[in-house]
């Protein structure tokens, strides 16, 4: 069951940031500001309304704020406009109503305490994915206490959530981050059963072994989105065009095999020969796919299955769309699901960047009972792993300064 008895690392009691003295203080301040754009447009503020409390505090301490943060994954480590925090920056002063400048990620400009300045995307740089010490170094010696407050980033050993936590006079939890930390754990230690998981998204491979180690500890699970493809495909159905890896197919059979009264999968679909294009939808039994059917989401009668699912759970977890909710065409099964979820009388827990997306697009959340802002941080508590992100900061067991 989901029930650790040594949540290793996580068992730790950080240190507040209110037992420092943070006046005139450099602070680096990790913060998960990876928040979907299009258009060049900002579509979802979560990631960053939920920082706000921890710069607020620093605010009115009169620090001198430096935030750090990715956003997206720019290739070759070199400035790409889409990817530059400009919008971040923008969205924050509207936030706080305070002045908010773009500075450069050498960390050679001084901080201020008359603006907050935020780093140009920390991904810009080559060392930051791998965790380089003389970065690490660099960012270390811009501040006087780093404080890792970005949860949604804390399974990552980079630069600017592990490395530099080695090398600064005081590395500290900052308040999101030992929240979300402590919500996870108490949910954990203590699930209402039945326990149901629902996890979707595109890639089954980078989930594996979330799928493996969860289906021992709940007792329903139901796979969405692409993810759900490759385990049709693995039970030698039609698929159509649909997304799905071939490679994973083998893994997929073992997990479907050896769990059969578990797990729930798609009994029909709403498909597409174009995604692009509407004139063409149509819901239909599995067994009515043709060869160049592409599956964009769940049928009426897998909704239907899903909900009396949810309905019956003690416990829900929640991470990732069960189709293409961005797209209006494709996004009922997502939406029926949320729904389903906000009105079922189980504790729901639910994570990641696209699911929050959902959440906030078919307004239930205050009807979810927590949502986390991480979603690789999040599987990974659920699997008991250790946070590198985590692993450097002072603990009740150290003395403030």
């Amino acid at each position: 069951m989901l029930h650790y008895k040594c949540l290793n690392k996580h068992e730790m009691s950080f240190i507040s940031i209110e037992q420092y003295e943070l006046t005139n203080k450099r602070i680096l301040l990790r913060e998960d500001f990876n928040v979907p754009i299009v258009n060049g447009k900002i579509t979802d503020l979560t990631r960053i309304k939920a920082a706000l409390p921890t710069i607020e505090y620093l605010i009115a301490k009169k620090a001198k704020i430096g935030i750090i943060s990715h956003l997206g994954r720019p290739k070759n480590y070199s400035f790409d406009n889409n990817f530059s925090l400009g919008n971040i920056c923008d969205a924050l002063s509207k936030l706080l109503n305070l002045p908010v400048k773009l500075i450069p990620n050498d960390f050679n400009t001084p901080l201020s305490s008359e603006y907050i300045s935020i780093f140009e995307n920390i991904r810009f740089l080559k060392g930051e994915t791998n965790n380089d010490e003389a970065l690490a170094k660099k960012m270390a010696a811009a501040c006087d206490i780093f404080i890792m407050d970005a949860f949604g980033c804390s399974h990552r050993a980079h630069a600017s959530t592990n490395g530099i936590a080695k090398f600064v006079p005081i590395a500290i939890a900052g308040p999101l981050l030992k929240k979300e930390i402590n919500s996870i754990k108490k949910f954990i230690s203590t699930p209402k059963r039945p326990i149901l998981a629902i996890i979707g998204g595109a890639k089954i491979s980078s989930k594996l072994p979330l799928l493996t180690k969860l289906i021992k500890s709940v007792d329903k699970l139901i796979i969405g989105g692409g993810m759900a493809n490759t385990c049709l495909k693995a039970m030698e159905m039609e698929i159509g065009k649909s997304l799905y890896e071939s490679d994973t197919v083998t893994s997929a059979k073992t997990l479907l095999e050896t769990n059969k009264e578990k797990i729930l999968l798609p009994i029909d679909a709403v498909v597409s020969k174009n995604l692009n294009e509407n004139h063409d939808v149509r819901t239909i039994a599995l067994t009515e796919m043709q060869p160049d059917d592409i599956i964009g989401d769940i049928g009426t009668n897998t909704i239907k299955s899903y909900n009396e699912a949810i309905q019956n759970a003690g416990t829900i977890i929640w991470n990732g769309p069960v189709g293409i909710f961005e797209m209006e065409t494709f996004e009922n099964g997502t939406k029926e699901i949320a729904l389903a979820i906000a009105n079922s009388n189980g504790y729901s827990i639910a994570g990641g960047g696209d699911t929050i997306s959902a959440i906030n697009k078919f307004a239930v959340t205050q009807k979810i009972s927590y949502i986390s802002t991480g979603g690789g941080a999040f599987l990974a508590l659920l699997q008991n792993k250790e946070l590198p992100g985590v692993t450097y900061l002072a603990t009740s067991a150290q003395s403030a300064t």
